[in-house]
């Protein structure tokens, strides 16, 4: 583990304790958290690893692998400003968790990912791991709904993603060869097991070289667009509505959206029909994977991709073009992008007897369309994995 080697190498001793949190996938259920859907999910064996050990004047002394800067902070006066930095997401998680457990005792660590960055909630894999590290130092025990909690206010009210706790709840709740269904209303989940039945599987994450965006923005304008729509439709409907912040389109009615969507403004109605359609791609999808049925399960994360493109409005043209190669490539049960779509990666779920075809068919068909990016696209296979030990 290479947290482990630096940080021997710079401490000049071992690290006292290591732990590590996966990435995740989410095949059915994309941009609906937020607006309390419903999703599926699988955790993959990669993942966020830390290396760390004790700082007992309450410092946190903390470097990635993936950045240059070093970041430093005390547990009681964490700056309450975000410095726009990739260490933002550990000084709000740091806030949180102090608001709710009085922190003592810092730490020093080294973080490193083993994936390239973009789609696969490697900033809440990185709050994860924190928090349990920080927790580690402080003697502190959080069950996973408070893992999740905190986590999720780190983004929201410090770093200022308004995402919704799909992220976190695939990291902490998922297990080996079962999917997870997860209603994110009622915080209710079940863990549906691999059919024997099932054909086989594995997880291929195909990285378009895209690593940075100049629309990161937009992730949180989609989801005011949803919220404009659940607010004009419950108007529409004589409904009782609050403060917009509280209002999402889960607390509309299917037949009410049928009704008013036509005087919805377009892009408005577009969020909406992604919505609605993508709530019911996920109750189909998870009793297709409650039958053992991979192939029907894929049709419908491929219809979730299409529909990210269509309605949702997302994805850069090389996401889009990856996403089309894979619904023309043999082997691939389906997929979609991965994360909010404006850059990052896709995923697919592949039959691993075509996998090595697979690769060579994207790979050469992706780079004919984007040669620049040869050196940057990679190609990952994982297999379903459990989410982080408490």
């Amino acid at each position: 583990m290479k947290a482990f080697e630096v940080f021997e190498q710079k401490y000049k001793k071992p690290p006292m304790y290591t732990a590590f949190t996966p990435y995740r996938i989410c095949p059915i259920g994309a941009h609906s958290d937020h607006q309390l859907g419903k999703i599926t999910g699988l955790a993959i064996n990669k993942g966020i690893h830390i290396a760390y050990g004790p700082k007992e004047n309450g410092v946190i002394e903390i470097q990635s692998l993936q950045f240059e800067k070093r970041a430093q902070w005390h547990v009681e006066a964490t700056p309450k400003s975000k410095e726009n930095d990739w260490a933002d997401h550990l000084r709000g998680a740091t806030i949180a968790l102090n608001e709710r457990y009085p922190l003592r005792r810092g730490l020093c660590a080294v973080i490193d990912g083993e994936l390239p960055i973009g789609g696969l909630s490697s900033s809440a894999a990185v709050i994860i791991t924190f928090l349990s590290a920080l927790c580690t130092m402080n003697h502190i025990t959080l069950s996973p709904e408070e893992l999740i909690t905190i986590s999720q206010e780190a983004e929201n009210k410090y770093v200022g993603v308004a995402c919704g706790k799909l992220d976190q709840s695939c990291e902490v709740y998922c297990k080996k060869d079962h999917l997870l269904y997860m209603d994110l209303q009622s915080g209710e989940y079940e863990l549906i097991p691999q059919q024997a039945n099932m054909k086989p599987y594995k997880i291929a994450i195909f990285f378009s070289g895209l690593e940075r965006s100049l629309v990161g923005s937009a992730f949180n304008m989609r989801v005011d667009e949803c919220r404009s729509a659940a607010y004009a439709l419950k108007a529409l409907a004589g409904m009782e509505y609050g403060k917009f912040a509280d209002t999402n389109l889960r607390d509309v009615p299917r037949e009410v959206y049928e009704q008013y969507k036509d005087r919805l403004p377009d892009n408005w109605r577009k969020r909406a029909e992604h919505w609605y359609t993508e709530f019911d791609r996920v109750q189909k999808g998870a009793q297709a994977w409650r039958n053992g049925d991979i192939e029907a399960f894929g049709k419908l994360s491929f219809e979730s991709g299409y529909s990210s493109i269509h309605n949702w409005e997302t994805g850069s043209p090389e996401l889009i073009k990856l996403y089309e190669i894979m619904t023309q490539t043999k082997g691939i049960y389906g997929g979609r992008f991965s994360g909010a779509g404006f850059k990052g990666c896709c995923l697919a779920l592949i039959d691993p007897a075509y996998e090595q075809e697979i690769i060579a068919t994207v790979t050469k068909e992706y780079l004919s369309a984007f040669p620049h990016l040869e050196g940057k696209y990679s190609v990952h296979i994982c297999e379903s994995a459990d989410g982080v030990q408490l």
